[in-house]
């Protein structure tokens, strides 16, 4: 699967519920695993390894972004493939980002694309969960750049 070109995303979304007066933290991980499903109604999917810790927190929390990356935030798509962390709120400190206004998660600025989600359905496949979201929301902060891509294990650029 190395050999198929995929666009590089970051999935953001916040972790704690601010209404219990418990910690809040920022959560966010690159993937290359997403695609648009249905246009009517609008859904995307994304696929999580099972053992990733943003599985951990979209089993508890519905609503998720997802922001396309440009081919100029590389730098943002290695920081956080970076696996192991304990927690992402520093990671986002000097990332230009705002909140949505929907999710409260992070959207990245400068991409491509941003949407937020709620998770429509949960689907177990493999080693893997997918989960498809209705988009509630879409922004488009830099739609003219091109985009980062992975392929053969690597983050690429065309032409």
């Amino acid at each position: 699967m190395s050999r198929f070109a995929a666009g590089v995303v970051l999935i953001t979304a916040v972790e704690g519920d601010p209404d219990d007066g418990g910690p809040v933290d920022d959560v966010g991980m690159t993937a290359t695993a997403f695609m648009s499903v249905s246009l009517d109604p609008p859904l995307v999917l994304i696929s999580l390894r099972r053992e990733a810790r943003m599985r951990d927190v979209l089993d508890e929390q519905p609503l998720w972004a997802v922001s396309l990356l440009s081919q100029s935030q590389r730098h943002i798509a290695g920081r956080f493939a970076i696996p192991g962390r304990i927690s992402d709120r520093l990671m986002f400190a000097d990332i230009p980002h705002r909140r949505g206004p929907i999710s409260g998660a992070a959207l990245v600025g400068g991409a491509l694309a941003t949407l937020e989600c709620r998770t429509h359905e949960v689907v177990e496949a493999g080693d893997h969960i997918l989960y498809v979201g209705t988009v509630l929301d879409v922004a488009l902060p830099s739609p003219e750049g091109p985009p980062l891509l992975h392929f053969r294990g690597r983050y690429q650029s065309l032409g």
